[in-house]
């Protein structure tokens, strides 16, 4: 792993690994720091993930290359990996050889912030929390239903949709011997008034994952909260729920139930008017 954009110290890994937070002005080392992920790590990242012979993966401070050759040799994905380490991508190229994956597994020598992340499918990286605060925006926008795997740092108050803490005897920094993988799934954005027929309608906002508002017909309105998984949406409000798809600015409603159950099999659509029409 390397942090390529701060150049931190190994000191300054060292010490966010064993709990204690980077300094407010990291000093900048003669070398990017690398640290080694476990091969246990690295395909428990790959299983989070789910990845697949359809995925491309793409690894943020890709180091040895070794996420993205075991992407490649043991779930038969394609792979990029963005490393800013001269000597690392020419390892990672070797390696990838040597595996037999070199056509499946590519390394490019980059600043991971001006890496095009679009084609990923997963992304995955080992880096510092600063680091993915920074990479956030870029994250969320991408298309929804692109899986993001981090080993050890989270990403704020956009909260994971799924941790995983292995025991890691061989852990090579902090106290702990674990290692702790967060997964996201990147959200569709659903916020925004929808507006159906027959009056229906959905004012909702949204924060990350999470989505909330008003829901019903007319002056009906019943308070509902959700979330979404990509661009699945699923809303409640008590024994009442419902299930869609967000793809664009439609909102395709694929199960209803409760007193909802009438709006199975409708769509609406997003409006940047202040109302629906009547």
């Amino acid at each position: 792993m390397s942090a390529p954009a701060l150049l931190l110290t190994i000191a300054t890994i060292a010490l966010a690994a064993a709990g204690g937070a980077p300094p407010a002005h990291a000093q900048v080392g003669e070398e990017v720091p690398f640290i080694t992920t476990p091969d246990r790590v690295t395909q428990a990242m790959l299983r989070l993930a789910g990845v697949g012979p359809k995925d491309h993966v793409i690894d943020l401070g890709s180091g040895d290359g070794r996420i993205v050759i075991t992407a490649a040799r043991r779930f038969g994905a394609t792979g990029l990996g963005v490393e800013i380490v001269p000597d690392l991508v020419q390892r990672s190229l070797d390696n990838a050889r040597r595996a037999g994956v070199a056509d499946r597994a590519k390394f490019l020598e980059q600043d991971l912030f001006k890496t095009d992340l679009s084609p990923a499918s997963v992304i995955t990286m080992y880096l510092l929390p600063e680091v993915n605060l920074q990479l956030r925006p870029a994250l969320q926008a991408l298309r929804p239903g692109v899986r993001v795997v981090s080993h050890d740092w989270d990403m704020g108050d956009w909260l994971p949709d799924r941790t995983l803490t292995l025991e890691v005897p061989d852990k090579a920094i902090g106290r702990e011997k674990l290692s702790r993988l967060h997964l996201w799934v990147v959200p569709a954005r659903a916020a925004g008034l929808w507006c159906g027929a027959q009056g229906r309608q959905w004012r909702l906002t949204q924060r990350h994952q999470m989505a909330e508002g008003m829901v019903g017909t007319g002056r009906e309105q019943r308070a509902a909260v959700g979330r979404l998984d990509g661009a699945a949406l699923e809303l409640r409000a008590g024994p009442d729920g419902v299930r869609a798809q967000v793809a664009g600015d439609a909102l395709k409603v694929s199960w209803a139930g409760g007193a909802w159950a009438a709006w199975k099999n409708q769509t609406l659509q997003r409006t940047a008017a202040d109302r629906c029409p009547d």
